[in-house]
């Protein structure tokens, strides 16, 4: 089975559901609390996982209740213990998240002990890390600690996946590590200056982006789909028609799931080449939007029969 490597952050998340999101200084009034698992590194170790992946999840968790419910999950979904690190000094992570009724959302975060995954970690867990076929990462967790995860990853040969989420600037020498870069347009937009709204500005800014280092960039559009560009092709891929309840964790969707098929191809030889790319890319636009369709983050992930399934639907609608 093709083994994807995550590296990132893990949150309890704290969600509530109103009519629409407030303005500055507005209170909002909403529906119930609901309390889930996440943070991206989660919510893309799970999303990996279930589009197919073996997952290695490396995440530093405090040792309070937040925590041990986040391991407690994370073992049941079927990754493994072992890199479930526990901080003693600082609380897990929390991320509160207002969604409204047409599935926007804001979210602030806290944290938390993710900021103390270090990158002398990355190192003490050699073992528990090598070897994989793709490595994944967001930036919910120190810089140095990507940037170390990345040439442990080159150097043992993965395929590696940048999320740069959330959105910020970035050393050139890290990019340069990366393969397959995945922002959405608020961070295509603050890494290259270039604003992001339809598929021609997300070119723009995938060229530009190219030039610093990454062998293949993606962004995510939201309702448009995504547009991805590489040296030799560009290809826009439209959304699919799916009814949407909450945008929650489509990039983290995305993101997992286009590891799971990078990682599937070259288990099975594949070359790096244009077609490797688009089958990936296609397989991981299908799991985003079917993200968006269940309220959450890690509830609202798909399987990879359901993300075959929505890919056959739509071929058979065109």
């Amino acid at each position: 089975m093709p083994t994807v490597v995550v590296i990132g952050s893990a949150n309890l998340d704290l969600i509530v559901a109103v009519e629409r999101l407030p303005r500055e200084g507005e209170t909002v009034l909403g529906g119930d609390l609901l309390l889930a698992d996440g943070g991206k590194g989660a919510n893309q170790a799970v999303a990996a996982l279930r589009a197919g992946a073996e997952v290695k999840f490396l995440a530093n968790l405090g040792r309070d209740s937040f925590g041990d419910r986040i391991c407690r999950d994370l073992v049941a979904a079927r990754l493994p213990a072992d890199g479930l690190l526990r901080d003693e000094s600082a609380p897990t992570g929390v991320a509160l998240i207002v969604v409204d009724r047409q599935g926007r959302n804001q979210i602030a975060v806290a944290p938390g002990s993710n900021q103390f995954l270090l990158p002398g970690m990355i190192d003490e867990n050699a073992t528990f890390l090598a070897p994989g076929a793709v490595m994944l990462l967001q930036l919910e967790i120190p810089v140095a600690t990507v940037e170390r995860s990345l040439q442990f990853a080159k150097a043992r040969g993965m395929t590696t996946i940048l999320n740069p989420a959330p959105a910020g600037d970035l050393p050139e020498r890290l990019l340069r590590h990366v393969d397959v870069l995945t922002p959405n347009e608020t961070e295509a937009e603050t890494l290259t200056g270039i604003a992001v709204s339809d598929p021609n500005s997300a070119e723009a800014a995938a060229k530009a982006l190219l030039t610093r280092g990454p062998r293949a960039v993606i962004v995510t559009l939201g309702a448009q789909g995504a547009l991805l560009c590489a040296e030799s092709i560009v290809r826009y891929l439209s959304a699919l028609p799916v009814e949407v309840v909450d945008t929650t964790a489509a990039g983290d969707a995305f993101s997992g799931a286009l590891a799971a098929a990078l990682a599937a191809r070259k288990q099975l030889g594949a070359l790096w080449d244009d077609e490797t790319l688009v089958d990936a890319a296609r397989f991981a636009n299908a799991a985003g939007a079917l993200a968006t369709t269940k309220r959450g983050a890690q509830e609202s992930l798909p399987t990879r029969d359901e993300i075959l399934g929505l890919l056959r639907r739509f071929e058979k609608s065109r």
